[in-house]
């Protein structure tokens, strides 16, 4: 049987690649929640979701299922929270008199302002793509062919771009070089046998390109040069020639900000996905399957605990309204949290109070033409520098098409801060003069934009929880556990922080919870 009758016979299934061990098991439903004596005993008991998130309305969803009557309240005209695709016609105006925006990509282009990736081992988050029937495509997340440039460093390389995979494939060899040096001079003998050295520098000899006598001289993994191409008849190509290992040791490409990224972190590590069409439809699947129960531009004002179980006020067209209900579950980021007038726990207060958001913004730069695909030969993957732009990001759909956006930065920390709190008109003047000195092309090419600063939009407070030890020893087991019939879910309630996986499984959570405390009182 060849490859392809295998495949064929197979079609790839669910079903096969687990049998091999190929996937690890997508999560249980909520319909498999642990037994609690009267299975969808939910019927009729009222549940609050405050925010139409990833968490909250996978919380809605799920509860539904198993028959319990949740309604949802947003505070946004807009599914999704953090999980956000800036496209034409997107309306966004940030705090503190911020500027109103109004995106004027073309039809078909855009940028996830919020969560842009899933890894491969995001289980639940697949599982949720399966089961609400979102298509996935590949994101090239890294990608050897975009650059690294690193502003007022020394040497020959400073202030210049270089290929990631140049700056790769020279380190490789030289550290090669350097330690198949070692082995020949029988400095490790105490450590390896002589059989063990000789795989060992027959190794380095393949992973660094080494030549017959153990030297890096370069090597055609980092490419050709500009026309020259291996081509037909006798055009054999001509090799770039490699940086000097002193220069490269100077470049500054060992800041933490060219190497704790890309496939060296865990979480970004091949293969990345991202939903057809941009990221934004997984909420909007979540959403028309909770039809009739979220309620848009309904910011809650007061959550309060009563006898029998719950009180929430929201705005409704500026009138304040009141909804009762037997459980709240709470999914506003903790900046949201603790500016609600409430009779939570001081713990819970404390842990709203002290739990620090990230800051952080990004820019959509449409062009004209896609520049980096058609003169770079980029297609998808990141450029990274040490300028307050920090990273470029290019697009993995619509290769090869007339037209594209770039995120033209994502910052953090104090750079996002600086950043965010300047004018729409500034930000992106930045943006352009940092990005052009590795896209010269910017300044001919670049149409508009569309920028955002997560700790200014409203109803966000920062793009995630960023815990230290300390804080989450302090006050993380308290978001865990019900304040009375209040309980918690969202990111900030996980170990998977900054990712959707944290939303959904921190619903999850949450809803065996409840589940299993109705079923006590059903037992009772």
């Amino acid at each position: 049987m060849t490859r392809r009758d295998f495949i064929n016979s197979t079609s790839a299934s669910y079903a096969s690649l687990l049998a091999w061990g190929m996937l690890h098991p997508a999560p249980a439903s909520a319909l498999d929640l642990p037994a609690n004596g009267k299975g969808r005993d939910g019927k009729g008991r009222k549940v609050i979701v405050l925010g139409a998130g990833l968490a909250g309305m996978t919380t809605a969803y799920e509860l539904g299922k198993l028959g319990y009557d949740c309604t949802v309240l947003e505070a946004r005209s807009r599914s999704g929270g953090r999980v956000w695709t800036v496209r034409g016609g997107t309306k966004e105006t940030e705090l503190a008199g911020g500027t109103p925006q109004t995106c004027s990509f073309e039809n078909g282009l855009y940028f996830n302002g919020g969560a842009a990736r899933i890894p491969h081992h995001h289980q639940i988050t697949l599982q949720y793509c399966r089961e609400l029937g979102v298509p996935l495509e590949i994101f090239n997340g890294a990608n050897e062919s975009a650059y690294l440039y690193n502003e007022g460093g020394t040497g020959d390389l400073a202030n210049r771009r270089m290929r990631i995979s140049d700056y790769h494939f020279d380190m490789r060899g030289y550290t090669s070089e350097l330690l198949a040096k070692a082995l020949d001079q029988s400095s490790l003998d105490q450590q390896l046998t002589k059989e063990d050295v000789e795989k060992l520098i027959d190794f380095l000899k393949n992973e660094g390109d080494l030549n017959t006598a153990h030297l890096y001289k370069g090597t055609n993994r980092r490419g050709y040069k500009a026309k020259s191409d291996p081509g037909a008849g006798q055009t054999p190509g001509t090799q770039t020639d490699p940086y000097g290992l002193t220069d490269l040791l100077r470049s500054g490409f060992m800041q933490p900000v060219f190497y704790n990224v890309g496939d060296y972190a865990y979480e970004q590590q091949a293969t990345l996905l991202q939903p057809v069409g941009g990221m934004d439809a997984i909420p909007k699947a979540l959403e028309k399957k909770l039809t009739g129960k979220i309620l848009f531009n309904a910011p809650v004002s007061e959550l309060r605990k009563t006898e029998n179980g719950v009180r929430v006020v929201y705005q409704k067209d500026g009138k304040p309204v009141e909804i009762t209900g037997e459980f709240c579950v709470c999914t506003l980021p903790l900046p949201m949290l603790k500016n609600l007038e409430s009779d939570l726990s001081g713990t819970v207060k404390r842990a709203a109070d002290f739990v620090p958001y990230m800051k952080t913004g990004k820019i959509g730069l449409q062009f004209k033409r896609r520049f980096w695909e058609e003169d770079d030969g980029i297609y998808g993957g990141i450029s990274r520098t040490n300028m307050d732009i920090n990273q470029i990001w290019y697009p993995s759909f619509g290769l090869q098409g007339k037209k594209g956006v770039l995120i033209g930065y994502y910052n953090f920390y104090s750079r996002a801060e600086a950043i965010g709190a300047l004018p729409v008109a500034e930000r992106e003047k930045m943006a352009l003069a940092q990005g052009g000195k590795i896209h010269p092309q910017y300044p001919s090419e670049f149409e508009n934009s569309f920028s955002l600063a997560w700790h200014r939009l409203p109803y966000s407070g920062g793009g995630w929880a960023t815990y230290d030890d300390a804080t989450r020893k302090k006050y993380y087991a308290t978001l865990l556990e019900p304040d009375g019939n209040i309980y918690f879910a969202g990111e900030h309630t996980t170990y998977l922080t900054a990712w959707m996986a944290g939303a959904f499984t921190s619903a999850r959570r949450t809803v065996e919870a409840l589940h299993a405390r109705v079923g006590e009182y059903t037992k009772k």
